[in-house]
């Protein structure tokens, strides 16, 4: 007489939706750029003089970045 085999469990993998995914990395990206711009910076991208740097500058203090 054969053995009756035991039901197996599946566990659901969920979907992440491509929207989710363009999402976070767009997210991702702009918290790159505006950590550069705040802590490593300095104004040389700027096209207007030290418009950046002043910008940034209370940023900098604000997170204990040094930038004198």
């Amino acid at each position: 007489m054969p053995k009756a085999s035991a039901p197996t469990a599946t566990t659901a993998i969920p979907a992440v939706s491509p929207r989710l995914v363009a999402a976070a990395a767009t997210v991702t990206g702009v918290m790159l750029l505006v950590a550069y711009l705040v802590a490593f910076d300095q104004g040389a991208l700027s096209q207007s003089g030290m418009y950046l740097h002043e910008l940034m500058h209370d940023g900098r203090h604000l997170l204990g970045v040094p930038c004198h």
